[in-house]
């Protein structure tokens, strides 16, 4: 019989604060067999993460724990400390959300890998530093000798995520607690660590805790799927009963609120308005030099091409998606078009005028019209500010003619129209959830009726149940004032379900375009592909048997003019700082435009 390595009985996690008792987790009962990947999902507070972290002693000092929880047969809670360290990182390992946090700041990688290979095993010197050369190998990073000698914020996210997954594995765990593992990462770097999990957990025959929000994620790793709500678990069972008969009305909900490429939209969209467009985007060019080390005593400076020539138009109460993998380009264009950075060449054309760089007092009225929603509220919304000021700060600057009571008039019913309580006007930012601030956000961008709005990753924080809340909010504010969106984002599926067109850029340069359904149904580019085939799928038979199209390696360095010829690499000249070749664009379809490729340029 398969050993069962983790079992919680009863666990109850209960915190002291000033407001009273809060009961984070509420009697949670589940068992994790050898070779078994659980998947544990539910929304933000819902108590997954700190059901393991009370399970391994890992709570804060106000945290009240009881229950029981045996690993391999012995009782765990409330075992002395010296007694868990001997378990924590070497029998059990973490593996957190944010490896840029979870990692120490000050020390390279070869040391934090060291520190594992000398607490659990005595070993040290040459022999250590092998075995953690032998782990980032195995974890696909390249150059894993240089990389010891690295610094945590010189990696990138996928890399560092990767380096926690090597420090995790390396001890060889019975049980690996995959907490949000993916979380923050692009959709093809989510699918090389999901990739990396699955085949060490096949190698060395570890039960695997994943402790996730996304639904395409559990269809494609897990056995088992608990699904928690409120501190408590809801319903349990494999994952193809969990998603083809969920039994409790919350499981259904969450699996309705997954965005999914295939399938039905959940939002319905208006077609966009013809005639002329509000917004045309022409050869637009960003650079940023970066110094570099050379012979020179000061070093030197390079251009950092985030945007090398793209051009778009956009009609009125149309939503273009702009997709593509971080440091591809797609914050730096929108804030480029809305006037928040200064191009370097290319024409910016709204609503019929040129907005120009040098005609300050053109661009600031234009302001009225152009708007911007960011991606995490809490930091873009000023913590000394009610809600009510913070939407009604456009108005003061705009309309300064209103009145203080007409401007609050105003202000409660466009609260009212994003579906926020109009008695919340004197909160806080920091007394509401995210989602709330995240319409916050909404209402100040809308409360001016522009005719721009851009939405930068504006959802890609929020849990399925409020994202998809924010995406039909979104939509029902475009069929009433016919405000046009660009709307960044690296999921494909929320993008599939708000745009009615789509670009695709790599390295600063689009690489497709074309109506959205089309592209997500027949990509021609490589790059699209890829990104197509990375992107997680609600259904567990779709997400373990489609096509797996991979990109080899990290994404290169936007430094290097080769970088952008990827996917053509018959026309690279092999010269990091020469002027390269430029793909043409081909039309393959009515409005559907695909730069020119190499056939033979994905790995498969």
């Amino acid at each position: 019989m398969t050993e069962t390595v983790l079992e919680i009985s009863n666990l109850a996690v209960t915190f002291d604060t000033p407001d009273g008792d809060v009961e984070a987790v509420k009697g949670v009962s589940f068992q994790i067999k050898q070779g078994e990947c659980l998947g544990i999902v539910g929304e933000s507070g819902s108590g997954k993460s700190q059901t393991f972290l009370a399970a391994f002693g890992l709570t804060s000092a106000n945290a009240r724990v009881s229950g029981s929880v045996k690993f391999q047969g012995r009782e765990v809670l409330g075992l002395p400390r010296r007694e868990l360290d001997q378990v924590r990182g070497r029998h059990v390992a973490f593996v957190f959300q944010d490896p840029l946090t979870a990692l120490t700041p000050h020390l390279t990688i070869e040391t934090q890998m060291g520190e594992v290979l000398e607490h659990h095993f005595k070993v040290t010197g040459e022999a250590a530093r092998e075995r953690c050369i032998e782990w980032l190998e195995r974890v696909r990073i390249p150059e894993a000798a240089r990389r010891l000698t690295q610094y945590p914020h010189e990696l990138s996210g996928g890399m560092r995520q990767r380096v926690m997954i090597g420090m995790a594995m390396m001890a060889e765990p019975a049980l690996l607690i995959a907490d949000e593992p993916t979380t923050a990462l692009d959709a093809t770097v989510q699918a090389q660590v999901l990739d990396l999990i699955e085949d060490l957990q096949k190698d060395t025959n570890a039960a695997v805790a994943l402790i996730t929000h996304d639904m395409g994620v559990i269809a494609r790793m897990a056995q088992r799927v608990a699904v928690m709500r409120r501190g408590e678990v809801v319903e349990t069972g494999t994952v193809q009963e969990i998603f083809s008969a969920p039994k409790a009305d919350y499981t259904k909900m969450l699996l309705k609120a997954v965005p999914r490429i295939d399938g039905e939209r959940y939002v319905p969209l208006d077609p966009p308005e013809a005639g002329a467009p509000i917004l045309k985007v022409e050869d637009v060019r960003v650079t940023f030099p970066v110094k570099v080390k050379s012979s020179s005593l000061f070093g030197a400076n390079k251009p950092l091409r985030a945007v090398d020539g793209v051009s778009f138009k956009l009609n009125a109460g149309e939503t273009l998606g702009i997709v593509g993998e971080s440091g591809c380009g797609k914050s730096t264009l929108a804030r480029a078009v809305v006037q928040l950075l200064p191009r370097n060449a290319g024409d910016v054309t709204f609503l019929g005028r040129n907005l120009l760089p040098s005609e300050r007092e053109a661009i600031r009225q234009s302001r009225k019209d152009l708007q911007i929603v960011f991606q995490d509220p809490l930091a873009s919304l000023d913590p000394r500010m009610t809600l009510g000021s913070s939407i009604a700060e456009p108005l003061l600057a705009f309309e300064p003619t209103l009145t203080r009571d007409e401007r609050e008039e105003r202000v409660k019913a466009m609260m009212t129209q994003v579906g926020l309580d109009p008695d919340l006007i004197n909160r806080y930012p920091h007394e509401l959830s995210g989602g709330q601030n995240q319409r916050v956000g909404v209402a100040r961008a809308m409360i001016l009726r522009p005719k721009l709005v851009v939405c930068d990753e504006a959802v890609s924080a929020l849990d399925v149940s409020i994202q998809a809340q924010i995406l039909k909010l979104l939509a029902d504010l475009q069929r009433e004032y016919k405000t046009s969106f660009l709307f960044i984002s690296h999921d494909l599926a929320v993008v599939r379900e708000i745009s009615h067109n789509v670009l695709v850029l790599y390295l600063g340069r689009a690489v497709e375009y074309g109506p959205a359904e089309v592209i997500l149904r027949d990509p021609r580019h490589p790059y699209t592909k890829a990104l197509l085939a990375a992107a997680p799928t609600p259904d567990p038979d779709v997400a373990r048997n489609k096509p797996r199209v991979r990109l080899v390696g990290d994404l290169p360095s936007p430094l290097d003019t080769r970088a952008p010829l990827r996917f053509l690499k018959s026309r690279i000249i092999d010269d990091p700082d020469a002027v390269q070749y430029r793909p043409q664009w081909i039309e393959v379809g009515p409005g559907h435009y695909v730069a020119e490729h190499d056939p033979a340029s994905v790995a498969a």
